[in-house]
């Protein structure tokens, strides 16, 4: 469940980066759609060359992906600042930290990602199957 009707107000990271996080080490290659791992290095960048968008919770639920919080220091995220100062983030993400191993980078994310996108693994492929049965019980 999502905790962006908390009293304080905006979205909050999740407590862990999900184990199909694309910015988590131990997620298997092959999950997401190219476009999303595509989406990582942008946020690479100095601040002010960065999206303005969070970079949100694959599980859809309203949650920051914790693992785009975690895999560098958050309060150099232009998009955290931004969702901070309009109210669309909580505050809790500018400290957000996490002992899940991840890729120091987008890009290094991104690169694993793509590597097996054509012929996702068997552990992708279950992986997939069980988002895909997470996203039909949602609706």
């Amino acid at each position: 469940m999502s905790r962006t009707d908390d009293h304080d107000g905006g979205a909050h990271p999740r407590p862990t980066p999900c184990a199909s996080c694309p910015y988590r080490r131990s997620a298997p290659s092959g999950v997401w759609h190219g476009e999303e791992y595509a989406k990582l290095p942008r946020y690479d960048g100095e601040t002010f060359e960065q999206p303005i968008a969070a970079f949100m919770c694959h599980h859809g639920a309203g949650d920051v992906c914790s693992g785009w919080l975690g895999h560098a220091d958050p309060t150099q995220l232009l998009a955290v600042r931004l969702g901070i100062m309009h109210g669309n983030l909580h505050p809790d993400c500018a400290d957000y930290t996490t002992t899940v191993p991840l890729f120091p980078t987008g890009a290094a994310a991104a690169e694993h990602g793509l590597a097996e996108l054509r012929e996702p693994g068997g552990r992708a492929q279950d992986t997939i199957d069980k988002l895909v049965k997470l996203r039909q019980l949602k609706g």
